[in-house]
């Protein structure tokens, strides 16, 4: 996958070479489609393009804000969910979010994983029997116990639950191992405050916290799960941690949650 950079070069190569030739500048959907090749290549079997892009093109047209972002900063999200396998949209396996850059005075796109984009590529690795996480609230019945004889229970409670107190994930190994990690409320929103997401009231933190919850005590899992090095360092620069987060704010007025899927929406410029 090129980075960001190489993308952004080219992508002012292009635009400059488009002017120069009296032709119309290209759009959002001209360069996903000339980047089609390249994700084809990308992603895993099971996936087509022609869904991929057809998605990733739907959620940009349907955030107005995005198309108004970095183009090199958006397709390198969009390759990123092209080569992780993970669908942008409603399904919450992962979202593109736009940030402000305050140095630069551009708005860049950050590529998120969700929840369930977690879970799946944690069972791609074809060494996990299951996966899952839940959330604690404080009337449900918990326990856990570490050490020689690790153990957790759970009751959820059948009336009201009271307010979250953390949450679990759970990873069964095929070998017949188990790996398990809880991680109280606290812990939760100290990461959650290092998130360049974290602090938006339009992020996924914000419309679904729980999910993000599970979300973040997997990710704090996953280092003792059996997946690849390529798939450790791709969800090790997951939202952003691995690029200096102080010169950058969530660009308040841009993000929308993800909205309803509509089949066959077409790429920015046709049929226009």
């Amino acid at each position: 996958m090129s980075t960001n950079e190489s993308l952004k070069n080219q992508v002012a190569t292009n635009q400059k070479n488009e002017v120069s030739n009296g032709n119309k500048p290209k759009t959002i959907g001209d360069y996903i489609d000339q980047m089609a090749p390249a994700m084809a290549q990308a992603l895993p079997k099971h996936m087509s393009v022609e869904r991929m892009t057809r998605m990733a093109t739907t959620v940009i047209r349907t955030t107005p804000q995005l198309k108004e972002a970095d183009v090199a900063s958006l397709l390198g999200a969009v390759m990123q969910s092209a080569q992780l396998g993970l669908e942008p949209g409603p399904m919450g396996h992962c979202y593109f979010l736009p940030f402000k850059n305050n140095k630069k005075g551009t708005t860049e796109v950050t590529f998120i994983i969700g929840y369930k984009g977690m879970i799946d590529l944690a069972r791609r690795s074809g060494h996990i029997s299951t996966i899952y996480a839940h959330a604690v609230y404080e009337n449900d019945e918990f326990e856990y116990e570490l050490g020689l004889h690790a153990d957790l229970k759970h009751k959820p409670s059948e009336d009201e639950r009271g307010a979250f107190k953390g949450a679990y994930a759970v990873a069964h190994f095929k070998d017949g191992g188990y790996q398990f990690e809880y991680m109280p409320k606290s812990d939760i929103d100290k990461r959650r405050s290092r998130s360049k997401a974290g602090n938006s009231n339009y992020s996924p933190w914000a419309t679904d916290y729980e999910e993000m919850a599970k979300k973040t005590v997997i990710r704090h899992m996953w280092k003792y799960l059996p997946v690849s090095v390529e798939m450790q360092q791709a969800v090790a620069h997951d939202e952003g941690t691995g690029k200096d987060i102080k010169d950058v704010t969530p660009d308040e007025d841009s993000f929308v949650d993800m909205p309803e899927y509509i089949a066959d929406v077409p790429a920015e410029g046709e049929g226009e």
